[in-house]
């Protein structure tokens, strides 16, 4: 799993780098098409993520609402709010267009995969985990977009909020619903062929991001932004995640949680979802060429998030066992 984790950010290198150097490939209407194929792409990733879910294990961490409720403020309230300080502070200084990316990493839903693996590695709540990050995605569907409209507004370029949610919904809602009907057949076989279905799902990933740059090359991306918008979205991402780990953390142990719930509350309120907001940026924010700097911030975000809470559980794990 860690040399699959190693790779995928290797293939995010590599698909920024070809974009910098031969746009005209995947560009939209490029020669590999890879627009076409892209909506079809997104429906694969949340029909395997649907039949991927357990709804027993989703069940089991129903009963956590405080912790739940913590959770989705800080996915959805917190966060939006971090993410318009941010754009009223740093718009003298911040290019627009990763202000928008900003605020776009800010609206979007946690992450169900790392969440829970991070919980499971501390020892920590895991059902409860399961269900606030899957909870999270299904709300993210029409939360993200609604978000959108009221921060980001006309910049988005989606189209009215309706059709942004229509959109959203029909390639991410749809197909986890349909992963979900067959999963009582299917659900078995799928689980056999987890490491190649875990593939595809990357690889879709890599190649919206790739095509996702190759617009923005094409748009003028590195003649407008230089090396200096690279250092400067690191540096306001690690700033953003130290500082939700941190008010999560301390929320958790105002509100009394135990070190387990206050796991869960720390790894699943800190998380911002690269499965569910690359497809959906390509939803929301269409064909636009600053597509590529928009999901730059949602790129370092990840990464920066894996690593640093890799850290974390570890040390959450080494104290529950002393």
């Amino acid at each position: 799993m860690k040399l699959l984790k190693d790779w995928f950010l290797i293939g995010m290198i590599a698909g920024v780098v070809v974009a910098s150097i031969a746009p005209d490939l995947a560009r939209s209407g490029g020669v590999l098409h890879i627009d076409s194929l892209s909506d079809w792409g997104i429906f694969v990733i949340f029909f395997l993520h649907g039949v991927g879910l357990s709804t027993e294990r989703l069940k089991q961490g129903l009963a956590r609402w405080p912790v739940h409720l913590v959770v989705q403020v800080f996915t959805f309230v917190v966060f939006p709010i971090i993410g318009v300080i941010l754009a009223v502070g740093g718009h003298h200084w911040l290019p627009h267009d990763l202000v928008l990316g900003f605020l776009y990493l800010c609206v979007l839903p946690s992450t169900v995969s790392s969440s829970v693996a991070m919980t499971s590695l501390a020892r920590g709540n895991v059902p409860a985990s399961i269900f606030n990050a899957t909870f999270s995605t299904l709300i993210g569907v029409f939360l993200t977009p609604l978000l959108v409209t009221l921060l980001i507004g006309q910049d988005a370029g989606g189209g009215s909020l309706g059709s942004m949610i229509g959109k959203v919904a029909t390639l991410l809602l749809l197909p986890f619903a349909v992963g979900q009907a067959v999963r009582p057949f299917a659900g078995a076989w799928f689980a056999r062929w987890k490491p190649w279905t875990n593939l595809i799902d990357r690889g879709v990933i890599l190649l919206l991001v790739w095509g996702a740059f190759s617009d923005s090359v094409a748009g003028g991306l590195w003649s407008t932004h230089g090396a200096g918008t690279i250092a400067i979205t690191l540096l306001v991402s690690a700033a953003i995640l130290g500082l939700v780990l941190t008010l999560s953390r301390n929320a958790a142990r105002r509100c009394g949680f135990n070190t387990e719930d206050e796991i869960t509350t720390v790894f699943c309120g800190s998380k911002k979802t690269l499965a569910s907001g690359v497809p959906m940026a390509k939803l929301i924010f269409g064909a636009t060429p600053a597509l590529g700097v928009i999901v730059l911030p949602l790129m370092f975000y990840h990464q920066l998030q894996l690593f640093v809470c890799s850290v974390l559980a570890q040390r959450y794990a080494r104290r529950a066992i002393a």
